[in-house]
């Protein structure tokens, strides 16, 4: 069985509400869920967005559950798997596939200092092409949509490895403030160590931060001796530190 199935297999199981977004450049499906206890704060939080990077899934996959279970307060729509056709690629062999089907690096394709990146590269492949434009992609513009529509007050998203947040794109002084909050409190829960990423550009994060002017977080899960891509026998470990994450985003003192 592939992630594909097990995704397809806890949607088809779903009861709450829950959606296709859009379909990808191949014709994948990427679904949502959303889990609404209250109107506020709403929270976007997205999964695989790198192709190899697909461990995340099975994290969201959980992390839905979870915050059925124990989440108070908030609306969060999950997207557990932006990125299908990259992810096919990296199921049937290209194990270090990070892009999507045209080799567009969907974490460096929004207009957000787009192309300014210090790894960002103009030719398509497997990581770091900025695509012909911002946007360029179909899953970004799918994202991008999406979260206007939503207008949500947080953003998080999920990627490996390493164990890092990252959280800040140049926000102004009171924004800042507010945003170190929350990766302060998300950094004591999961233990992961806050860093900073001067030298990089164009991601979802960074689009939120300087857009939408709301917190958004990166999360590295998984440890960094680990290989692309993580082994769902490491998801019991990556649980136990992200397991709570949403329920702790919705409940930030930032809201009160």
């Amino acid at each position: 069985m592939s992630v594909f199935f097990d995704l397809e297999e806890f949607y088809n199981a779903f009861n709450g509400e829950k959606g296709v977004l859009e379909v990808s450049e191949e014709g994948r499906n990427i679904y949502y869920f959303t889990v609404a206890k209250t109107e506020f704060p709403v929270v976007i939080a997205q999964y695989s967005m790198h192709a190899r990077e697909y461990i995340t899934t099975y994290l969201a996959l959980e992390q839905i559950k979870a915050f059925i279970k124990s989440g108070k307060r908030g609306t969060v729509y999950f997207i557990p798997m932006i990125n299908p056709d990259g992810v096919y690629r990296v199921i049937n062999g290209d194990k270090l596939y990070k892009a999507n089907a045209l080799g567009v690096d969907l974490n460096v394709n929004f207009p957000a200092k787009w192309g300014s990146g210090k790894s960002n590269v103009q030719t398509r492949g497997k990581q770091n092409y900025i695509g012909e434009y911002p946007l360029s992609a179909k899953e970004s513009r799918v994202l991008a949509d999406f979260t206007l529509k939503v207008n949500p007050s947080a953003t998080i998203s999920y990627h490996s490895k390493g164990e890092e947040i990252y959280w800040f794109f140049n926000q102004s002084s009171e924004d800042r403030i507010r945003d170190k909050i929350l990766a302060d409190e998300i950094s004591k829960l999961t233990g992961y160590a806050l860093k900073f990423t001067p030298d990089s550009a164009g991601g979802y994060k960074d689009w939120c931060i300087e857009r939408l002017k709301i917190p958004a977080l990166t999360i590295e899960v998984g440890e960094d001796y680990l290989s692309h891509p993580i082994d769902k026998r490491f998801l019991p470990q990556i649980l136990k530190k992200n397991k709570s994450v949403i329920t702790a985003v919705t409940e930030s003192k930032i809201w009160n």
